[in-house]
């Protein structure tokens, strides 16, 4: 049906977004009520996907797969969307409001960058709950997230929520939209002062009256039963054979595949992130390519990615071959997952009108540049994230390398933060210093790349870890010589 609505009212194609949501550029504004009606057709909306609501509930894309979850998020996530959707009291909130949910320790779901962001934990006594951070979020003043709740009871959630919520409609300023965010609140307050209110304001509610009953929670995650795996060996020999008999395969596999909690099973990723088209694009054609090896190989199921990629979670081994070739008959098939090409990019002023610089060019300038190179495995996991204005759609603060495109008198003028991480070790980057021009920030990245690949104590160091070990100095000097010139001078 996406496929369908991108060449019947846009131009042929959608964009993945840093929300897991698809995009679509060029509708008519006459076209959106048929449009809304088609998704109705399929059971989906988009509802709330703007103004100052809670907006969609975000997952782990690995969720009920990966053999690191407590327990899958989707039920959680999916309560959570049903209790927020249309919600009376929450419906002009002071700015929009964002939730992210995880099952795991190794976060996939960027929830320290979040409004409130939920880790699906145990206690010491074996108690499932969540730990619950808030007053995340990135634009002009990126913040990482603070520690609320170290363990809520999950017959709480729902309830505690509703004072979150509380507190930051009636408190959360309304004279100034950038200073309307919850993670201002918190600051402002401080998470002690914000805590107390919570508390108080929670003791006022009655939880029975909000909570669900453990039969609706049943329901809801019976929508989310694991498929109906098969009993196999986690060694299958026409994989290992595939592998060593096709080198384009083996390197697809080695980045594109994560271990799955079936054995005999993995998790596919899908790169949309060619070198010839824009990063998190993907056409109709390849939309019902992924659909047709979704519903062959994958049990029906498709997820979407904040990095813009997409996940088909249940593959067996002795299909990873077929999906393969059928993902690379349809330009599907890059093999730079976590690689320097896989970039997060918003899309710029090619498609925004708050966007003050191009940020789509950069991102291919840079993955042509490195293809060329031919260094691309060499430097492995990388992350480079891209925002066209200060508004950070690109996550660019939590980039290992991140690129913020700015207007300076009407040119553009691209700042580079360096360190940042959105993972579990959650960090803002750092400006390296001034800025550069259009047709320097791909230069700019070379050398800083160049002398990255000097100061790695191995080839195993990681970029995030060289720079962890040595910090900014080295990279400094690489992105301004003349002033490391003349510094030493």
């Amino acid at each position: 049906q996406l496929a369908m609505l991108a060449e019947k009212y846009d131009r042929g194609y959608g964009h993945i977004t840093t929300r897991q949501n698809i995009q679509y550029n060029w509708p008519e504004l006459t076209d959106v009520p048929d449009m809304l009606q088609d998704l109705a057709d399929v059971e989906m909306h988009c509802f709330q996907t703007s103004g100052n609501c809670i907006r969609n509930v975000t997952s782990d894309p690995y969720a009920g797969a990966t053999v690191d979850e407590v327990e899958d998020p989707r039920p959680t996530a999916e309560l959570l969307r049903q209790w927020s959707t249309m919600h009376p009291e929450f419906t002009y909130l002071p700015r929009k409001f964002k939730i992210a949910v995880t099952g795991s320790s190794n976060d996939r779901a960027v929830i320290r960058a979040q409004d409130i962001g939920l880790e699906i934990k145990q206690n010491a006594a074996g108690e499932t709950g969540y730990h619950v951070l808030v007053g995340g979020g990135l634009g002009r003043t990126p913040i990482i997230g603070t520690t609320l709740r170290e363990f809520l009871p999950r017959a709480e959630l729902l309830p505690y929520l509703e004072a979150v919520m509380r507190v930051y409609n009636r408190y959360g300023r309304r004279d100034n939209k950038y200073k309307a965010r919850i993670k201002i609140l918190v600051q402002e307050e401080s998470i002690e002062a914000f805590l107390e209110q919570v508390e108080a304001e929670y003791a006022t509610l009655t939880p029975s009256e909000i909570a669900v009953s453990e039969a609706e929670i049943a329901r809801i995650t019976a929508y989310f039963a694991p498929p109906k795996f098969e009993a196999l060996s986690d060694v299958d020999t026409a994989f290992e054979k595939a592998r060593g008999e096709d080198a384009d395969f083996a390197a697809w596999a080695d980045n594109n595949l994560a271990e799955h909690k079936q054995a005999g099973y993995a998790i596919v990723n899908i790169s949309l992130k060619p070198i010839d088209r824009a990063p998190g694009d993907i056409s109709a054609g390849q939309m019902r390519t992924v659909a047709d090896l979704a519903d062959k190989y994958s049990y029906g199921e498709i997820r979407t990615t904040h990095a813009q990629n997409m996940v088909l979670p249940h593959v067996k081994k002795a299909d990873l071959y077929a999906v393969y070739k059928g993902l690379k008959a349809d330009k599907l098939a890059d093999a730079n997952i976590g690689l320097i090409s896989d970039i997060i990019c918003c899309p710029g002023m090619d498609y925004c009108a708050l966007a003050t610089a191009r940020s789509i060019p950069i991102a291919q300038q840079i993955a042509t540049r490195f293809d060329e190179l031919k260094l691309e495995h060499d430097i492995g996991d990388l992350k480079i994230k891209i925002s066209g204005c200060i508004n950070a759609c690109g996550h660019h603060h939590v980039a290992h390398i991140g690129i913020l495109g700015l207007d300076r008198a009407g040119v553009e003028n691209y700042q580079i933060t360096l360190g940042g991480d959105h993972t579990q070790n959650a960090a803002i980057g750092e400006r390296a210093g001034p800025g550069f021009s259009y047709i320097e920030i791909v230069p700019a990245i070379e050398r800083l790349i160049g002398a990255y690949l000097k100061v790695r104590e191995s080839a195993d160091e990681s970029f995030i870890q060289t720079y962890r070990r040595l910090g900014m100095a080295p990279f400094k000097a690489a992105l301004y010589p003349e002033k490391a010139q003349a510094h030493a001078a």
